[in-house]
C-alpha cells in the first residue's frame, strides 16, 4: 500500500525473513563467520541462538542462499516438541527417503546409504533444525547418533541447531555431554544497539529505492529502539505501521508526534508493551551511519 505512495520498489519492513534485506550488524557478521567456519570444518554441530525476532531465520536463509553448485544438500526442519523416533523419520522424509517402515534401524540404514551416495558425488548433506530449544533430550541424543554415520573417519552429516537462548542451557546438561563435545562453534545473535537500530531502518529503506520520502526526524530512532529493545522483527512492525500512518495522513516528513500516535495504537492493540513516552520529543540521536 504505502510503497506506491512513497515510490518504493517494495515493502521494506515485512515481518517474514528476507535475506535480500539482511542488515549485517556486528553480531550478525560474527555469527555468519562462525557458521562458515564450521561448514569448512565439515563436522560436528553448530549452535545458533537468539531471542525471537533477532534474525536467526534470516541468517540461515542468507547462508544457504550462497550455497553454490549443489555441493551442499541441505534440508531445514522446524521442530516443535518432536519425539526422538518421529524426528529420525521426519529427517528421512525431508531428504526424500522412504520412511514408511516401522523399523528405525532400516531408516538409519537408508539415510547412511543416501549420505554415502552424496559423498561419492562430491556432495555433502547439511541438516538445519530450527526451534531446537523445544526438542526433548532424547531427540537431541538421536541427532548426536546421526553424526556417528561416517566414511573414512569423516562424518557424513553436519547439523546446525538453531533456537532460542535456552537451547544453550539444554545442551550443557551433564546427560548430553557427548553432544556438547561435538559442537564446533556456537554463536548468539544479539539485539541491535541504538545506533544500529537507526542504521538498520535506513539500510532497509535504501535497499528498496527510498529517496528521503518520507524524511525522518532524527528524534524518532531512539524511541523505536526503546520499544523494540533492538529486536528487528518489532522494529519492522513499528516502521511498517509508521509508513502506513504517513500514507494515510499524506505526510512526507515523519516526526515524534507521528511515532507516538503509532506506538499508542500498537500498545492499544497489545502488539507492543506499554512504554515511557516522557521526553520523546527531546530525544536526539548523535550518530546515524
Amino acid at each position: 500500500m504505502y510503497e506506491t505512495f512513497y515510490g518504493l520498489d517494495e515493502e521494506p519492513f515485512r515481518l517474514t525473513p528476507d535475506s535480500r534485506l539482511c542488515f549485517k550488524h556486528p553480531s550478525y557478521k560474527n555469527a555468519k563467520a562462525y557458521m562458515q567456519y564450521a561448514l569448512y570444518r565439515r563436522e560436528g554441530f553448530v549452535v545458533v541462538t537468539g531471542q525471537p525476532g533477532t534474525g536467526k531465520s534470516t541468517l540461515i536463509s542468507d547462508l544457504t542462499s550462497e550455497f553454490d553448485g549443489g555441493n551442499v544438500v541441505f534440508t531445514s526442519l522446524n521442530c516443535t516438541q518432536v519425539q526422538a523416533d518421529d524426528l529420525i523419520r521426519l529427517i528421512a522424509i525431508n531428504f526424500q527417503i522412504d520412511a514408511s517402515t516401522e523399523y528405525k534401524s532400516l531408516i538409519l540404514h537408508s539415510l547412511k546409504q543416501y549420505f554415502l551416495k552424496l559423498n561419492s558425488e562430491g556432495r555433502r548433506p547439511l541438516l538445519i533444525i530450527d526451534e531446537a530449544q523445544d526438542l526433548p533430550e532424547e531427540a537431541l541424543e538421536e541427532l548426536r547418533l546421526l553424526t556417528n554415520l561416517q566414511h573414512n573417519n569423516q562424518p557424513l552429516l553436519q547439523i546446525f541447531l538453531v533456537g532460542q537462548s535456552e537451547l544453550r542451557g539444554t545442551i550443557a546438561k551433564p546427560q548430553l555431554v557427548q553432544l556438547h563435545q561435538r559442537i564446533v562453534a556456537t554463536c548468539h545473535l544479539e539485539p541491535l544497539s541504538e545506533k544500529d537500530t537507526a542504521a538498520y531502518i535506513l539500510y532497509r529503506l535504501k535497499q528498496v529505492g527510498w529517496n528521503d520520502n518520507p524524511s525522518f526526524a532524527p528524534q524518532v530512532f531512539p524511541p523505536i529502539h526503546q520499544v523494540s529493545r533492538g529486536i528487528p522483527r518489532i522494529i519492522n512492525l513499528v516502521c511498517s505501521r509508521l509508513l502506513l500512518h504517513g500514507m494515510v495522513d499524506e505526510k512526507h516528513h515523519i516526526d515524534t508526534k507521528d511515532l507516538k500516535i503509532v506506538l499508542d495504537s500498537l500498545v492499544h492493540e497489545e502488539l507492543i508493551p506499554s512504554y515511557d513516552s516522557t521526553g520523546m520529543e527531546h530525544t536526539t540521536l548523535h550518530s546515524i551511519s
